[in-house]
């Protein structure tokens, strides 16, 4: 009796070939459409995108963290160098934990006053998935016992999820700039928190989409913490030197009060996209 030819793998069950440089197109395809399908699926309709550092720490953490650097510390006697640096550090990371706590704190009435509105998932809070800033946003979301996202990205040093996300709004991107689209995407309006050059990359490249016309939605961007950025970017130099117009400074707006930038959000949004309340 002649012995049957097994099946060959069909193209898309072949793993080997999916992870290799020629599938590489569908790869980037599977990060539009599977993302596009579980929001589907979950109602999403639009979200309130935080960006921000994933160094920044919760006040509790950041104040335990310089205790045991102060205790460290002798009180008589010749501090070195390297204790200074750490004392330096542990009271600047303590000062910028305020943003972790502003951050959950927006986050929290931003899901509290959307859950208020008749037309259910509007303005769900979304993040980069990660910790910092970005942990703070799903937190205030999950103290109001609302949704919110986080869209991680692998990196090689394993940048793992945070514990407030929903597990079904969840995702893992390979390609940032798969993962900025749907940042983009779904967003009715942005927070940029403190943050580095991740955050400035995703901050810059919303700004030139916002000015150049290929955002052509109206989209509210806040830019949390005036003290911290500008120290950072200098919008106003900018115009002076002319590389940018005083126009393109209403693209955003400053806030430094978590209450205050809600009060704005709120407005903004629903100026910008009405619903009926419930």
């Amino acid at each position: 009796m002649k012995k049957q030819t097994p099946h060959p793998l069909k193209a898309y069950e072949d793993i080997e070939f999916l992870k290799s440089p020629n599938a590489r197109v569908i790869r980037m395809i599977a990060e539009f459409v599977e993302p596009q399908h579980r929001f589907r699926r979950a109602g999403v309709r639009d979200t309130i995108v935080f960006f921000g550092s994933a160094r920044i720490l919760p006040r509790k953490e950041a104040l335990k963290q310089l205790g045991k650097v102060e205790g460290s510390i002798p009180k008589k006697g010749r501090v070195t160098k390297k204790q200074l640096h750490e004392l330096r550090a542990g009271q600047t990371a303590a000062e910028m934990s305020r943003y972790y706590e502003d951050c959950v704190t927006l986050s929290r009435l931003l899901t509290q006053w959307s859950k208020s509105l008749s037309s259910s998932n509007r303005f769900v809070v979304c993040s980069g998935g990660g910790p910092g800033i970005m942990e703070a946003a799903n937190k205030g979301a999950a103290l109001a016992k609302g949704k919110s996202i986080g869209m991680n990205i692998s990196l090689p040093y394993e940048q793992t999820s945070n514990a407030f996300i929903m597990r079904d709004l969840n995702f893992e991107f390979h390609y940032f700039f798969m993962r900025k689209f749907w940042f983009v995407y779904l967003a009715k309006a942005l927070v940029i928190f403190p943050g580095g050059f991740g955050t400035l990359d995703e901050l810059m490249e919303v700004l030139t989409l916002l000015q150049t016309g290929k955002i052509k939605k109206k989209m509210a961007v806040v830019i949390y913490g005036t003290d911290y950025w500008k120290k950072v970017i200098d919008f106003d130099q900018m115009v002076f030197q002319g590389v940018i117009s005083r126009s393109d400074l209403k693209l955003f707006t400053f806030k430094d009060d978590p209450y205050e930038a809600f009060e704005y959000l709120k407005q903004t949004l629903m100026r910008n996209y009405p619903t009926p309340r419930a």
